[in-house]
């Protein structure tokens, strides 16, 4: 297709890591929880109920702008954003319009081996709608009930300017996003249980001195389906512009299932949702002394980090973002090298060996058995050649089951190591004696051979001997019988 310029604006909804949630005293642990059982006249839009602010939920939301670098706004006002849908019993949302928690900042994230920084408009507070729910209910076909038990749980929004111009850029962003929010503990950032929800607003023009006309993409639960709907999206604005028609204004929800965005409404405007001032809730002052405390509980962000890791523990950009992108991955990491001051080793043992094991249990590392001393304790017997690696990786496995230490899973296994150089020459010939066929093919040049003798020197002893040891034992005795 020909050249278009390509512009994305991102909102994400973060639920807040708060026990209650925005406006009342209901508890904000849903998931799993029969409908409609976290409810109150509060959060239901009772008439004569009255809501309170949750002091929580506007300390996270400072936080978060601070991370985002925002300038603070001295008062927030909330405002009634009015619209009717089923699972917003009131009638309209607790939000925030032209007073936002913090305006005015940015995000810096690498993006196809580059550094990018994209403007953060505002970030601001509001509560979350119900949930509609088709299917499980026992209803008759076509029917749909709501479960309430969502209302009132208090999100932060986190708003761009249009600087983002393609779908990895975005998928990034994202990454980052997430990755910012755990650091600081505001949210879990978990997308597929909702916690994290991205809109995307995209347009398509023929040159970046004009904007196309935007298009608001909805319903998108994972980076993977953001990357897919924001691709299908510019694709789909493209042919109508080449066809000669016209990108209409509208709201489009993605169909994963389908791999497609569809119509669901026209585009509302601020307009349309007639806010005003909400009169049961007086405008918050924000003192200055209150920012100061709460930024002194940031701590070191995941791209700082990231940086640091690169210059003093001369990782790569790839392994360092790996290890930083988790707040507690890369805690351990540095609980590691405050043991064993060896950072290449190290990583490369957290990027693979522990990262698979983590994702084979489907955990974290905060709920994993081992612990950074046990690897450590591992980690340095294969670096002193008391353990070969095949074992390591096998005791490693026990560790995350058991918890145990290594000396005691070895003892356990019956597993020990063979340092007697002369048990290895014994082994080594019988190994080279059994295989006179590849004994000739490394004679004749065949580098495979060795390995091959290698591997059977390594089945004769269990993996119990150093490979290196082993190769240096059969390179002396293939030389010395040539």
């Amino acid at each position: 297709m020909a050249d278009f310029y390509v512009t994305i604006g991102l909102e994400v909804h973060c639920q807040l890591l708060t026990r209650t949630k925005m406006f009342c005293q209901c508890g904000t642990d849903y998931i799993g929880k029969a409908p409609n059982t976290l409810v109150c006249p509060v959060c239901m839009g009772i008439p004569g109920s009255l809501p309170v602010l949750n002091e929580k939920a506007l300390e996270l939301a400072i936080k978060t702008a601070l991370a985002f670098r925002c300038e603070i706004l001295p008062q927030v006002v909330f405002h009634r954003k009015n619209y009717f849908y089923p699972d917003l019993p009131k009638g309209y949302q607790i939000s925030q319009y032209n007073f936002p928690v913090g305006v005015n900042g940015f995000v810096e994230f690498f993006t196809q081996g580059t550094k990018k920084r994209v403007r953060i408009k505002r970030v601001h507070v509001e509560e979350d709608a119900g949930k509609l729910i088709h299917e499980g209910l026992g209803l008759p076909p076509n029917s749909s009930g709501v479960d309430f038990n969502r209302c009132g749980i208090p999100l932060v929004e986190i708003v761009t300017e249009p600087d983002i111009h393609s779908p990895e850029e975005a998928r990034d962003y994202l990454v980052m996003l997430r990755s910012m929010v755990r650091y600081i503990g505001a949210s879990d950032g978990n997308m597929e249980e909702g916690s994290l929800r991205c809109d995307a607003n995209v347009s398509v023009s023929p040159s970046p001195l004009e904007l196309g006309t935007k298009v608001e993409v909805k319903n998108m639960n994972s980076f993977r389906s953001v990357f897919r709907a924001l691709h299908y999206e510019i694709e789909r604005q493209k042919r109508v512009l080449l066809e000669g028609g016209m990108v209409i204004q509208e709201t489009r929800h993605w169909d994963e299932r389908e791999g497609m965005t569809v119509s669901a409404r026209g585009k509302e405007e601020a307009e349309d949702y007639r806010y005003f001032p909400d009169p049961d809730l007086l405008p918050v002052a924000i003192k200055p002394e209150d920012v100061e405390e709460i930024e002194k509980t940031l701590p070191e962000l995941p791209l700082e980090r990231r940086e640091r890791f690169m210059t003093e523990y001369e990782l790569t950009e790839s392994e360092a973002g790996i290890l930083t992108q988790e707040k507690d991955i890369a805690d351990f990491f540095e609980a590691c090298l405050r043991e064993f001051r060896k950072p290449r080793l190290v990583c490369n043992w957290m990027l693979t060996e522990v990262l698979k094991n983590l994702n084979e249990l489907n955990i974290d590392i905060m709920q994993s058995k081992i612990t950074p001393g046990s690897l450590v304790e591992l980690i340095k017997m294969v670096d002193k050649k008391e353990i070969s690696g095949t074992i390591a990786k096998d005791i490693l496995e026990e560790m995350f089951v058991s918890g145990g230490k290594v000396k005691e899973i070895m003892a356990r296994k019956g597993i020990s190591f063979i340092t007697s150089e002369k048990e290895l020459e014994r082994i080594a010939r019988e190994a080279i004696e059994k295989n006179p066929q590849s004994v000739a093919d490394y004679l004749s040049g065949k580098e495979k051979a060795l390995h091959f003798l290698i591997g059977q020197v390594m089945k004769m002893t269990r993996g119990q001997a150093d490979p290196e040891t082993v190769k240096s034992l059969l390179l002396k005795e293939l030389s010395s019988g040539e």
